[in-house]
């Protein structure tokens, strides 16, 4: 009797340089290899960060391997499953509890040992690759977050932040800025002595050219 496999694919965002077809493409030949029947093709565009209740088609896959005695649910990478540690954990619980094996197929492995038995070794690797994905994640929140903050921190704007203001507030909050520019100062002493950004400085030369005399 055939084993029955179905596929899950999932990319972060939708647009041109983010597809599932190279997954798909690779899962479907790893399948014909092994003989296997694929009862299901699932792909989903969304954050691995998102719980698994907000994931649609992850549940979805899921309830369907546990629901029809799936032998094995192929990914393409651990990633795929999700970027929190504890969210691929629940998924493969879920699925071991069924007897369903997870097949990665960049690492060559199966969860689920032939006794349908929990595979110490890809027990130990999922845990592992799981938790440097989490850790990976949360590292790129805080450098885009500090990045942001220093940005800020130097006088820079985000979208219409910096055009909202009247340009009556906007002269009161550079008027040192201004102050130096008028008295002939250059962008970048000026930068220096107001401890603003060159960009700033730059900008609020050009927008206040006639105030300063230029």
């Amino acid at each position: 009797m055939k084993k029955t496999c179905c596929l899950y694919c999932r990319v972060s965002s939708e647009n041109d340089r983010q597809n599932t077809s190279r997954q798909v493409e690779d899962l479907k030949r790893f399948c014909q290899a092994n003989d296997f029947t694929i009862k299901g093709i699932y792909e989903e565009h969304i954050s691995g960060a998102k719980k698994n209740e907000q994931r649609k088609v992850l549940m979805e896959c899921l309830n369907f391997c546990v629901e029809n005695h799936i032998s094995v649910l192929a990914i393409h990478e651990l990633p795929r499953l999700g970027r929190s540690t504890l969210q691929v954990l629940k998924s493969l619980e879920m699925l071991h509890e069924a007897k369903v094996s997870v097949y990665i197929l960049n690492l060559g492995l199966y969860t689920l040992q032939e006794d349908g038995k929990v595979n110490p070794i890809a027990s130990i690797i999922c845990t592992v690759l799981a938790e440097m994905g989490s850790i990976e994640r949360s590292q790129i929140v805080y450098r885009l977050q500090s990045g942001r903050a220093l940005y800020k921190a130097n006088g820079g704007k985000f979208g219409n932040e910096g055009y909202r203001k009247p340009r009556e507030k906007k002269a009161e909050e550079y008027r040192d800025v201004i102050s130096y520019l008028r008295k002939g100062y250059s962008i970048r002493i000026t930068a220096k002595l107001t401890n603003r950004g060159l960009s700033t400085v730059q900008r609020i030369k050009a927008e206040f050219s006639k105030e300063i005399g230029l």
